[in-house]
């Protein structure tokens, strides 16, 4: 698949990034979207079920200038709006609710295979490396596939 493929011709107007805890990937995405795309752009994230906030989000977003402000993992259903133009999953059963849940509606959900970096082993340095590989993973996707580059310029 070419990169014009997954191109979008538009940015969407409001993206839900999806995951299993909304504790680490999905927040992070959120965080790394808003701040690529456009003001006007509702960003959102959820998880499939509960979980506890993760302090290595704030380590590795703050090395990049970004935070996830007060956030605190919630799931779906505490989401304050539920329609989305574009619905991304990063985890495979936040894929399969979403497809599960938007069966009949016309909202694009898309799955970005990212890791679960706290399986990770060793050393902080190390634990904190694979963290820095999900954020550096999710910024490039932002990039590539919902940030739309001024007509005449290459995303």
């Amino acid at each position: 698949m070419t990169g014009a493929a997954t191109q979008p011709p538009t940015t969407p107007r409001s993206v839900l990034f999806m995951c299993g805890m909304n504790a680490i990937r999905s927040p992070m995405a959120e965080a790394l979207a808003k701040a690529a795309l456009p003001s006007g752009t509702y960003v959102a994230s959820a998880g499939v079920r509960h979980g506890e906030r993760d302090p290595f989000v704030d380590v590795v977003l703050a090395e990049v200038g970004l935070s996830v402000g007060r956030h605190q993992p919630r799931t779906l259903d505490e989401l304050e709006d539920d329609y989305f133009d574009l619905i991304v999953t990063l985890a495979p059963e936040a894929h399969h609710l979403a497809l599960d849940l938007t069966r009949s509606m016309a909202v694009d959900v898309v799955y970005w295979p990212t890791p679960d970096p706290t399986v990770a082993t060793g050393t902080r340095e190390q634990i904190v490396d694979a963290y820095r590989a999900v954020r550096d993973h999710l910024a490039t996707l932002i990039n590539r596939r919902l940030v739309v580059a001024p007509a005449g310029e290459k995303a």
